[in-house]
């Protein structure tokens, strides 16, 4: 891991695949990332850089308003500096790819799994036997990678490997096993990811702008 941020082809790969997931429109290069039209009640639109760049410099000190996310692969410490006043920086996020093995992991005793695929687009669910949702998670397929998104288990079935039985049905549903992995974690996320063997590519800093109520601006 290094402050040097990531390859730039692998970081589109990922946001396209991820874009896919969500139904959002496709990345775009600009000021030397890339934008992505999120248009949602907490987000209007983010940039994702690959490293640190003058485009990143010169975004952070012409937007004003909130819902406009900075995100760069590398420490919060390399994005800090560059920032007005204005900005915030969010818990941090970790950049990571799978070594490229099988993920084995059997469903723990009272829990189902169920997988649907549409087009590049897989969701896998994990419910109990009572038909409660317990985990949930997306992957996406594109030429270029195979991503893993919003993989989250609620927290009263938690500690029950849950997360890992999730990865693996998601997994399963691979087509081309030369694609690689990618994903963005959590803390806790990463030392989950890090169990099955993945490993961190970059730190993933994200700067924001806070959103105050109208009477306060």
């Amino acid at each position: 891991m290094s402050g040097e941020g990531v390859d730039p082809r692998m970081l589109h790969a990922w946001l396209s695949a991820r874009s896919i997931a969500r139904g959002l429109p496709a990345p775009t290069a600009d000021y030397g990332g890339y934008r992505v039209e999120t248009d949602t009640d907490a987000e209007i639109r983010r940039w994702v850089f690959p490293h640190m760049c003058a485009g990143l410099v010169e975004l952070a000190h012409s937007i004003r308003e909130p819902r406009h996310l900075l995100k760069l692969c590398g420490e919060a410490d390399e994005l800090r500096p560059i920032l007005p006043s204005r900005w915030r920086i969010d818990t941090p996020r970790y950049f990571m790819q799978a070594h490229g093995g099988r993920i084995e992991h059997l469903i723990a005793t009272g829990y189902r799994i169920e997988t649907n695929r549409s087009g590049a687009v897989i969701e896998a669910c994990i419910r109990s036997n009572a038909g409660e949702l317990a985990a949930r998670g997306y992957a996406a397929e594109t030429q270029e990678a195979f991503i893993y998104d919003r993989i989250a288990t609620e927290p009263k079935h938690r500690r029950k490997g849950l997360g890992k039985a999730l990865m693996a049905a998601l997994q399963g549903e691979k087509r081309s096993a030369a694609l690689p992995e990618l994903l963005v974690a959590t803390e806790d996320g990463r030392a989950l990811y890090a169990t099955l063997g993945w490993r961190t590519i970059s730190p993933y800093a994200t700067a924001f702008i806070v959103d105050r109520p109208a009477g306060r601006r």
